[in-house]
C-alpha cells in the first residue's frame, strides 16, 4: 500500500511539471505585449528586455523557477504583476 501512494504521488509530481513550465512562455508573452505600449523610462525599458532574456535563457535551459523570477520582476517593472 505505502509503495502504491509513494508511486502514485511520485507520477503526480512528475507529471506536473509540464504544467507549471508553460507559465513561462505565458510570462514572456505578457511582457512582449505590454512592452509594445509601455510607458516607461530607456532605462527601465532596456532592463525588462535584459531580464526577459535572462529569462528566456533560464527557460530554455531548463530552469523555470530562475525564469519565473527573472520574467516576475521585468513585469514588476512594466506594472502588470
Amino acid at each position: 500500500m505505502r509503495t502504491t501512494v509513494f508511486s502514485l504521488a511520485l507520477i503526480m509530481g512528475l507529471a506536473a511539471g509540464p504544467v507549471f513550465a508553460s507559465q513561462c512562455p505565458a510570462m514572456m508573452a505578457q511582457i512582449d505585449e505590454a512592452l509594445q505600449t509601455a510607458d516607461v523610462s530607456d532605462a527601465d525599458r532596456e532592463r525588462v528586455m535584459e531580464l526577459r532574456q535572462q529569462g528566456e535563457d533560464e527557460h530554455n535551459a531548463g530552469d523555470h523557477a530562475a525564469s519565473e523570477a527573472s520574467l516576475g520582476e521585468a513585469m514588476d517593472i512594466l506594472g502588470i504583476n
